[in-house]
C-alpha cells in the first residue's frame, strides 16, 4: 500500500522552540491543564487530529521524577541500554499525567522527537470512554499523517502499518515519541509498543502493568512531602491573585489541609481551587471542613458550574469499580485496621483466613495499596483510599459483618500482642506461647506493630485494657512513655465506665510508672498510692506488692528515702511470703539504691548483691545487669572501686548483649566514674562522652545532663578546664529546665571548681552560692557540707578570709554532725 501524501485532513504545527519537529495531540482527555479543558472523542467515531500536547501544569515538588523520566526517553541512549517503554504507575490523582506532559514538553523543547509527539488519552477506567487498541492504533496513525482513505480495516493491518510508519522514521533518524495516558491494562497498550528502539512509549497508569508481557522501566509516584503539598496549593493561590494574604498568614492551617488531602495532587488541586473560588474564606475554615472524615471526599469536590468538575471520589470510583468482587471486598474490609499499614497476616485474618496476599498484590497492581518496603508483607493505604475503603464498607457490608470482621481483627492483634509481651517478660526455661520464636522476634513484632496497636487501644476500649499489660514491657524497654502515659489513661478510662477494679487498679500500676519516666513523681506517687489500695482492698497480694515496689521507687525521685525504704521492705515481705522470688529480687535492688541514698552502703551492697544472685539463678539478664549496675554505685560509695568496676563492666556487656541502648549509657556512665577514681582519665572521658551521645540518640535530657556532668569531672582531672566548664554548664541548663534542682545544684557545684582552676573566682563564688541554696532548700545536709567547703575554697582565693572561716566551720559541723 503506498501513502497518500496530502495530509489536508491532518493540520501539522512546525515546532520552532528546537527549529523542527512536528507535535500533535491525538484523542482528546477530560481533564482540566492550567485552566484549559480537552474534550475526548466519543467512541467509534473518526476524530481529526489535534495539533498539540495539551500545554505543560504547573508542576511542583517533581523536580526529581522529572528528570528520571527525562533520562528514560533520551533517544540518544545506547542501543542495547536504551529503554523504549517507560511507565507512570501510582494512585489515582497523584499526577500522572501532569509528570508525564512536563517530561514530553521538556523532551520536545530540546529537540530529541524530530518525528512527532503524540498524546493519547486511553480512558481505561472509564467504561464508557475507554478507548480500546484497535482504535488507538488508528488514532495513532491519523497522527502520523495516515489518512482515513489509507487506514488498513483490520487491527492486525494497522498494527503492521503502524511499525512501518515508525521504522521508516526510525530510517530518517527521526524519533517518535508516544505517550498513552491513564491506561487501564497491558491488552490496552501493548499493540502501540514501537518496534525500532530509537522510539519511546510512555505510559501512565494506575495499574502496574503486567511485566511478563511488556518490558517497561516503571517510575512509581508517591504523594508529595509535606513542604511540596504546602507549596502546591500556596502557588496556585498566588498565581490566582498574587496579593491573597492566607498562605503567609495561616501557615498553620495550611500545612494542616495539605496533610487532610493526604498531600495527594488532585485532592490539593481540589483543595486550591475552592479556596480560589472564594478569596475571602480563611484557611482555618477548609481545615475544619476537611477535618471531619466522614464527609471529607464530599468535600474535595470542586464544580465551576459550566459543566467541568474534579472530584477524589470521583477519580477512586473509576479504580474501585473496575475490581473484582474478592478484590473489592477485601480493599472494603482493610478500612478496619486502626492505622496506615496492615501485614499481610492480619489481612488474611480479615480474608476469613484464605492467604490473601495475592489479592493484596492484585490491589497493589491497582494503585490502591503499597508494598512499603517491596517483599515486606506491609501494606500501606493512603488515607483518602482508606476513608473511601470505610465509606464503602459502610455502604455494602451489613452492620453484622462489620462488627465480625472488627472483632477478628481485635482479636488476632490481641492474641499476638499477649504472646509478644509474654515473650518479652518470661524468664528462660519457663512455657510460653510458640508464636514468637525468641525475644528479638517478639521485639519486631511489636515495633512493627505498635502504631496499629495503640490506635486500636485509643478506638476500642476493650482492647485497651488488655493491651496495657501487654505492651507495658516494650514501651518501657523503647523508652516510649508518651505512648505509655496515653495508652493507660486509656485503659483507665475503659476501666472505670465498666466499673473494673482490677483492671483500674493495673491501669494506675502503668500509669504511675509512665509518670515516673516523664519525670511527673507526685502524680506517679498518687497513681502508685492508688493501686496498691485497690489490690489490698481486692486481696490480690502479688499486685499490691508490686504496687508498693513502684511507690517506693517514685518516692526515692522526690527523696522521700525513709518512705520509700518503708514501701519497699513492705513489698520484700510480701515477696517472700508468697515465694515470689522474681518479685524478691526486685524489691532487694530497690531497697538497695534506696539504702544508699540515706548512706547505709554496707546494707545496699548486700542487698544488690542478693538481688544479682537472685536474678542470676533465674536467668533474667536484664534485671541482673541492673542490680550489677547498682552494686557497682554502693562498691564506689566505700572506695571497693576494682570491684565497682568488674561489676559495671559486666553490666554493660549484659547491656550489648540485649540491645539496650538506655541502659547501656546508664552503666558507660556510672563506669567512667568508677574509672576516675583509679584515675584511668582517658577511659573515663571516652566512657562518659560514648553516655552522653547515646542519651541525646534517645532524647533523654535527664542522661545527656548527668554524662555531660560526669565528663566535665573527667575533664578536669587532666587539667582540660575550659572544655569542663562548658560540659558542667550545659548540665546545669539541661537540669534547670528539667526542673531537677538536686543535680542542678551538683552541677553547679563541679562547675564552680572549675571556674577556680581557671581563676574565675568570683563566678566561682556565685555559682557555689548558688548550689548552696539549692541545697538548703532541699534539706540535703551532707552536699550542704560540701557546698560551704567549696565556698569557702573560692573566699579564700580572693582573700575574704572571714567569710571563707564561717563556711569552713559550718561545713566541719555538718560533717561532725553527719
Amino acid at each position: 500500500m503506498t501513502r497518500n501524501e496530502d495530509t489536508s485532513v491532518q493540520r501539522d504545527l512546525q515546532a520552532d522552540a528546537s527549529g523542527h519537529g512536528r507535535i500533535s495531540q491525538v484523542a482528546g482527555n477530560s481533564y482540566q491543564v492550567a485552566g484549559d479543558y480537552y474534550e475526548a472523542p466519543q467512541p467509534g467515531l473518526a476524530v481529526p487530529a489535534p495539533t498539540t500536547l495539551p500545554p505543560r501544569a504547573r508542576l511542583v515538588g517533581r523536580a526529581e521524577q522529572t528528570e528520571q523520566l527525562l533520562g528514560l526517553l533520551d533517544p540518544s541512549a545506547p542501543g542495547e541500554s536504551a529503554v523504549v517503554v517507560s511507565a507512570v504507575s501510582g494512585l489515582a490523582g497523584i499526577g500522572k499525567t501532569a509528570l508525564a506532559l512536563q517530561a514530553a514538553h521538556e523532551a520536545v523543547d530540546r529537540g530529541w522527537f524530530p518525528g512527532g509527539a503524540l498524546f493519547l488519552s486511553l480512558h481505561g477506567y472509564d467504561p464508557d470512554r475507554r478507548v480500546e487498541a484497535e482504535q488507538a492504533l488508528s488514532i495513532l496513525l491519523r497522527g502520523l499523517g495516515v489518512t482515513e482513505a489509507d487506514l488498513p480495516p483490520t487491527h492486525d493491518e494497522q498494527r503492521a502499518l503502524y511499525q512501518a510508519e515508525l521504522a521508516a522514521r526510525a530510517q530518517q533518524g527521526k524519533p517518535v515519541l508516544v505517550i498513552a495516558d491513564d491506561a487501564g491494562g497491558t491488552g490496552q497498550v501493548l499493540p502501540l509498543v514501537p518496534g525500532p528502539r530509537l522510539h519511546r512509549l510512555l505510559i501512565t497508569s494506575r495499574h502496574t502493568l503486567d511485566p511478563v508481557a511488556l518490558t517497561a522501566r516503571r517510575l512509581q509516584l508517591d504523594e508529595l512531602a509535606p513542604a511540596q503539598a504546602t507549596a502546591l496549593i500556596a502557588d496556585a493561590l498566588t498565581l490566582a491573585d498574587p496579593h491573597d494574604p492566607r498562605p503567609e498568614q495561616e501557615p498553620d492551617a495550611l500545612a494542616e489541609i495539605a496533610a487532610l488531602c493526604g498531600h495527594l495532587p488532585l485532592a490539593l488541586v481540589i483543595a486550591a481551587a475552592l479556596l480560589t473560588a472564594d478569596p475571602g474564606q480563611p484557611l482555618t475554615a477548609l481545615a475544619e471542613l476537611l477535618n471531619t472524615e466522614h464527609t471529607r471526599l464530599e468535600a474535595l469536590h470542586y464544580d465551576d458550574h459550566n459543566g467541568h468538575s474534579l472530584a477524589v471520589q470521583a477519580a477512586f470510583d473509576l479504580s474501585y469499580q473496575k475490581l473484582p468482587p474478592d478484590q473489592a471486598r477485601l480493599l472494603r474490609l482493610l478500612s478496619c485496621n486502626p492505622g496506615p499499614d496492615i501485614s499481610t497476616e492480619a489481612a488474611t485474618v480479615l480474608n476469613n483466613g484464605a492467604p490473601a496476599r495475592p489479592l493484596l498484590a492484585a490491589l497493589a497492581r491497582s494503585g490502591l495499596l503499597t508494598e512499603q518496603p517491596v517483599g515486606s508483607n506491609r501494606w500501606h493505604m493512603h488515607d483518602l483510599i482508606r476513608l473511601y475503603a470505610h465509606h464503602q464498607h459502610q455502604e455494602t457490608d451489613d452492620n453484622k459483618q462489620r462488627r465480625q470482621s472488627l472483632a477478628s481483627l481485635l482479636e488476632y492483634y490481641q492474641t499476638t500482642s499477649r504472646a509478644a509481651g509474654d515473650r518479652l517478660r518470661t524468664l528462660p526455661g519457663k512455657t510460653v506461647s510458640p508464636r514468637f520464636t525468641g525475644r528479638a522476634e517478639a521485639l519486631v513484632w511489636m515495633d512493627t506493630e505498635r502504631n496499629n496497636l495503640l490506635l486500636a487501644a485509643a478506638a476500642h476500649s476493650s482492647f485497651a485494657l488488655q493491651a496495657v499489660g501487654s505492651l507495658s514491657e516494650y514501651l518501657h524497654l523503647r523508652r516510649a512513655f508518651t505512648d505509655a502515659l496515653a495508652l493507660a489513661q486509656h485503659a483507665l478510662t475503659a476501666a472505670h465506665e465498666v466499673g473494673d477494679r482490677l483492671g483500674e487498679g493495673m491501669a494506675l500500676t502503668n500509669l504511675g510508672l509512665a509518670l515516673q519516666e516523664v519525670r511527673r513523681f507526685e502524680e506517679a506517687i498518687d497513681a502508685h498510692t492508688q493501686a496498691a489500695e485497690i489490690c489490698r482492698e481486692l486481696g490480690d497480694r502479688h499486685r499490691e506488692g508490686t504496687a508498693l515496689n513502684n511507690l517506693g521507687n517514685a518516692l526515692q525521685e522526690v527523696r522521700r528515702f525513709e518512705e520509700a525504704i518503708d514501701a519497699h521492705t513492705q513489698d520484700l515481705e510480701i515477696c517472700r511470703e508468697l515465694g515470689d522470688r522474681h518479685g524478691e529480687g526486685m524489691a532487694l535492688n530497690n531497697l538497695g539504691t534506696a539504702l544508699q541514698e540515706v548512706r547505709r552502703f554496707e546494707e545496699a551492697i548486700d542487698a544488690h548483691t542478693q538481688a544479682d544472685e537472685i536474678f542470676r539463678e533465674l536467668g533474667d539478664r536484664h534485671r541482673e545487669g541492673t542490680a550489677l549496675n547498682n552494686l557497682g554505685l554502693a562498691l564506689q560509695e566505700v572506695r571497693r572501686f576494682e570491684e565497682a568496676i568488674d561489676a559495671l563492666t559486666q553490666d554493660l556487656e549484659i547491656c550489648r548483649e540485649l540491645g539496650d541502648r538506655h541502659g547501656e549509657g546508664r552503666t558507660l556512665n556510672n563506669l567512667g566514674n568508677a574509672l576516675q577514681e583509679v584515675r584511668r582519665f582517658e577511659e573515663a572521658i571516652d566512657a562518659h562522652t560514648q553516655a552522653g551521645e547515646i542519651f541525646r540518640e534517645l532524647g533523654d535530657r535527664h542522661g545527656e545532663g548527668t554524662a555531660l556532668n560526669n565528663l566535665g569531672n573527667a575533664l578536669r582531672k587532666v587539667r582540660r578546664f575550659e572544655e569542663a566548664i562548658d560540659a558542667h554548664t550545659q548540665a546545669g541548663e539541661i537540669f534547670r529546665e528539667l526542673g531537677d534542682q538536686h543535680r542542678e545544684g551538683t552541677a553547679l557545684n563541679n562547675l564552680g571548681n572549675a571556674l577556680r582552676k581557671v581563676r574565675r573566682f568570683e563566678e566561682a563564688i556565685d555559682v557555689h552560692t548558688q548550689d548552696l541554696e539549692i541545697c538548703r532548700e532541699l534539706g540535703d545536709r551532707h552536699r550542704e557540707g560540701t557546698a560551704l567547703n567549696n565556698l569557702g575554697n573560692a573566699l579564700q582565693e580572693v582573700r575574704r578570709f572571714e567569710e571563707a572561716i564561717d563556711a569552713h566551720t559550718q561545713a566541719d559541723e555538718i560533717f561532725r554532725e553527719l
